[in-house]
């Protein structure tokens, strides 16, 4: 089976060939926004969109590569299909807007204009030294060069890579999710909340403040800005680096691993909003399941509805407020609240006492492609498709 994967390495550009992406930047922006206006006043007239080819004849008038501009004139129209598609369905989204300079942060080749080896060839830029710290695998499909709010460029790859599964002849294991514990596992094994946002805290406070007291537009200013978002930076590396091992490591010793559908969107509105997006609980989602592709596991999404509330002994629902940590209950049962969910939701998922409810994918994030990964099930607890998770 072909899947595709993406690649990022770091990328070195001399000052020369830096000031060439700039402009090719500064080039997709204006691009961009030419695009935009012309696709309303056409609207405006006609009451409709143009269409994709007309949108490529008016990108061929700029300097940059045909690639790339007719990339620029697809996401454009990509973003009008959503955000029709979302109005559609009742949903609050904005349409597409004009980019100032601080917006447009990649460009990209779709097919072709670039070549790999030793160092990175690109058309109209030259040669440019990339750290390759690890090897590529399948074909090249596309390439996006992009700039961070740090100041670093990186080349990030797509390939497609053929996959060879092997089955997992691990046990089966439920996962609640938490801010106490990240992780709370069935088999009453405990992955502690890091706590990365507020372990830097300080750090970024300091760095905020230098930057709150530099005159606006002043070269001070801009080296402070840097400083704030490398000080951010390091702390979206420590987060993804501990979601990418705790996840690898699960879909290594799991055959099966059973997970909430949390509604993070809605979660992350209340009191607790800063703990909960700190958490990433749906990239660390998004990173199960593709990796249980990989190692020949299972993710299974479940309702998450009462799983702390259910007794997982007897099934008895009893109403805990936040403060509660533990679950007692009259059958006996006395245990953490998160292992009692844990068992909770691996039941689910194996059709325990309780079987898991139906689900919306659709609601995680939009329709793509299912791929082998994860079961979804109706309300008799039958298994309807199998395929990768939608998680966003």
């Amino acid at each position: 089976m072909k899947v595709v994967r993406s690649w990022k390495y770091r990328i070195y550009p001399t000052k020369e060939q830096e000031i060439a992406f700039q402009a090719y930047l500064e080039e997709c922006r204006k691009l961009w926004n030419y695009l935009l206006s012309y696709t309303r006043e056409y609207y405006k007239r006609t009451n409709k969109l143009p269409t994709r080819n007309q949108l490529y004849i008016l990108s061929k008038k700029t300097k940059l590569f045909s690639q790339v501009s007719q990339n620029v004139a697809d996401k454009l129209v990509k973003s009008f299909r959503r955000t029709i598609a979302i109005k559609k369905k009742g949903g609050k989204i904005a349409f597409p807007r004009f980019k100032t300079a601080e917006r447009m942060k990649s460009f990209t080749y779709p097919q072709f204009g670039f070549t790999l080896t030793e160092h990175l060839l690109l058309s109209k830029i030259g040669e440019i030294r990339i750290k390759k710290h690890r090897k590529l695998k399948g074909k090249i499909k596309t390439l996006t060069i992009k700039k961070m709010p740090s100041g670093k460029w990186f080349a990030i790859f797509n390939s497609e890579v053929e996959m060879t599964q092997s089955p997992n002849e691990g046990q089966k294991v439920g996962i609640d999710l938490g801010i106490e514990h990240f992780v709370a596992l069935s088999n009453n094994k405990i992955i502690d909340n890091p706590r990365h946002l507020k372990k830097a805290e300080h750090r970024l406070g300091q760095a905020q403040k230098l930057l709150s007291r530099k005159k606006k537009a002043s070269k001070n200013r801009n080296k402070a800005r840097l400083r704030v978002a490398r000080a951010y930076e390091r702390v979206v590396h420590s987060r993804r680096d501990f979601l990418h091992k705790t996840s690898r490591m699960l879909v290594n010793s799991y055959s099966l691993i059973a997970i909430e559908e949390l509604n993070v969107k809605g979660l992350s509105q209340g009191f607790l909003a800063k703990e909960i997006l700190d958490c990433s609980w749906a990239e660390f989602s998004r990173m199960l399941c593709y990796k249980a592709e990989e190692a020949g596991s299972e993710v299974v999404l479940v309702d998450p509805a009462r799983t702390s509330q259910e007794c997982s002994k007897c099934g008895l629902i009893q109403k805990k407020t936040l403060a509660q940590r533990q679950h007692t209950c009259s059958c006996g049962a006395n245990m953490h609240r998160d292992l009692n969910a844990a068992i909770n939701v691996l039941n689910r998922a194996t059709g325990g006492r309780r079987k898991a409810r139906s689900f919306r994918p659709e609601t995680l994030g939009e329709k793509k492609p299912l791929s082998e990964g994860t079961r979804f099930f109706d309300d008799s607890g039958n298994s309807t498709c199998e395929g990768r998770s939608t998680i966003p």
